[in-house]
């Protein structure tokens, strides 16, 4: 029978969150597939665990992973960590479980910590809905594609940076959202945890003088429903009515539901809209 791959969760800086469950699957696998050997063997000795590990990271992952396909073929079990948090979350571990999957290898998770999970609890921004970007692509035009898109974003928006390029993406997130909103994250489960509700105006202010340091996680706010509604009534309002009826009338609406449209779209009733054509 082939063998099975286990996402194991690991600390993102806390020892003591790692869970029972993947300190057994573990030490009861075959094999462990560790982003960074020399780090996770770190974790390893602490809890004393001694199955071999084999290094799989960005730079190996497509021909790692058909290896490490072939020997779960063979009946091994595999686990897979990474340097901290869930594996397949914008790390090389989305890879192996593509090919595991088309290989028709059992794939499962075994939850815990993951950093943009943590730092959205925390953040005081609104979590039922969320749209995670880890970092932002170093392309400057994908880069540029990304925030523009991001600018329209309704939902909680997480992103993942450095410290020593923390200021200049807060500018760019500035010059793109306008003064939104944030929660700065970092130290996440370590002694020093912080996490900091301010506004990308106030953080731009703090870091042209203050050297951040450590990993940040950065919680934006996405547009309110309310101002995507000022800016379409803005948009609309700078047609002529004339335009705003011929826009409708063109995709096939009669007079009165035209009308009724446009009244909409400009926040106002539809006896306004008849009285301004009635009136021109």
């Amino acid at each position: 029978m082939a063998g099975k791959l286990y996402l194991c969760a690991t600390p993102i800086g806390n020892l003591e969150d790692i869970t029972f469950r993947v300190l057994r699957i573990l030490k009861e696998v075959d094999l462990i597939a560790a982003e960074d050997t020399r780090h996770s063997i770190k974790l390893l000795n602490h809890f004393e665990i001694k199955t071999p590990m084999t290094s799989y990271h960005e730079y190996n992952k497509v021909d790692k992973a058909r290896y490490l396909v072939r020997e779960m073929q063979s009946g091994k079990n595999i686990a897979i960590i990474t340097d901290a948090g869930t594996p397949g979350i914008s790390d090389p571990g989305e890879e192996l479980v593509r090919q595991c999957i088309e290989a028709g290898i059992e794939v499962s998770s075994v939850p815990g910590p993951a950093a943009c999970i943590t730092a959205l609890t925390m953040s005081g921004q609104a979590t039922r809905r969320f749209a995670f970007e880890a970092f932002l692509p170093a392309d400057k035009k994908e880069r540029a594609i990304v925030l523009e898109e991001l600018r329209e974003e309704t939902r909680t928006i997480i992103i993942y940076e450095a410290p020593h390029h923390l200021l200049k993406t807060l500018k760019e997130l500035y010059e793109v959202l306008g003064d939104r909103s944030i929660t700065l994250c970092k130290e996440l489960t370590k002694l020093h945890e912080n996490a900091e509700k301010t506004t990308l105006a106030a953080l731009m202010d703090k870091y042209e003088t203050t050297e951040p340091k450590g990993e940040h996680v950065l919680v934006i706010a996405g547009k309110t429903f309310e101002e995507k509604r000022e800016e379409s009534i803005q948009s609309f309002m700078e047609m002529t009515i004339d335009d705003h009826m011929k826009m409708y009338l063109e995709k096939g609406m009669d007079k009165k539901e035209a009308m009724k449209a446009v009244a909409k779209d400009r926040g106002v009733s539809k006896r306004d809209i008849y009285d301004a054509l009635l009136e021109k």
